[in-house]
C-alpha cells in the first residue's frame, strides 16, 4: 500500500451533536447534491488548509523574494481554480467560505452549466460517464473543475443525453 493512503482526507467535528452544525450540514449537502458528510467535511478540510497556508505565508516576512514566489503561486494556484478572483490577496483567502469550495466541484459546475436539473442528478451523469472535462471522461463528482476548463464540461458524444431531445435533458437547453 503506497504512503498515506491509510489516513483519512479530512477532520470530523469536535462536537458531533450539534443541532444547529448538523442543520447546517444537511442544508450544504441538499444544496450541492453531496453524498454524505463525509464529502463535506472533505471540502471544509481543503477550505483550512487553504488558510493555514495563508496565514503561515503572512506570518512570514513578505519582502522575501522566497516567501513573494510561494505567495505569488499559492494565490495563482487559488485563481487558476476558481476560488478566488485575480485581485484578492493573502487576506482574502482567509474570508473564503465552504461554499467557494463547493462552487468548483464538477458536479456543482455541471449543475450550474444546465446539464442536469438537479445536483443530484448531475452527480449520477457524471458517475455514470456521461460527462467529459476537455473531451476526457470523468466519473468522479467531486474533481474541482479549473476556470480554463469550466467552458469545456459538457455531456461525451457517445452518451444518450447528448441527444437534445432526451426526456432527461434539462428544459431550456
Amino acid at each position: 500500500m503506497p504512503l498515506g493512503t491509510d489516513t483519512k482526507q479530512y477532520e470530523t467535528p469536535n462536537h458531533p451533536f450539534q443541532g444547529e452544525r448538523i442543520a447546517n450540514e444537511h442544508s450544504l449537502a441538499d444544496r450541492y447534491g453531496l453524498k454524505n458528510k463525509e464529502e463535506l467535511w472533505r471540502a471544509q478540510s481543503e477550505l483550512r488548509s487553504y488558510r493555514r497556508e495563508a496565514r503561515d505565508l503572512l506570518a512570514q516576512a513578505q519582502d522575501d523574494p522566497v516567501v513573494q514566489r510561494r505567495t505569488e503561486e499559492f494565490l495563482g494556484r487559488l485563481t487558476r481554480v476558481g476560488v478566488l478572483d485575480e485581485e484578492d490577496g493573502l487576506g482574502d483567502v482567509l474570508g473564503l467560505e465552504i461554499e467557494d469550495v463547493l462552487e468548483r466541484r464538477l458536479q456543482t459546475v455541471a449543475y450550474r452549466k444546465g446539464l442536469a436539473n438537479t445536483p443530484q442528478q448531475a452527480r449520477q451523469f457524471i458517475t455514470h460517464g456521461h460527462v467529459v472535462v476537455d473531451g476526457r471522461r470523468t466519473r468522479i463528482p467531486s474533481y474541482v473543475v479549473d476556470t480554463d476548463e469550466e467552458n469545456l464540461v459538457e455531456f461525451d458524444e457517445n452518451s444518450p443525453l447528448a441527444d437534445d431531445l432526451h426526456p432527461e435533458r434539462a428544459e431550456g437547453q
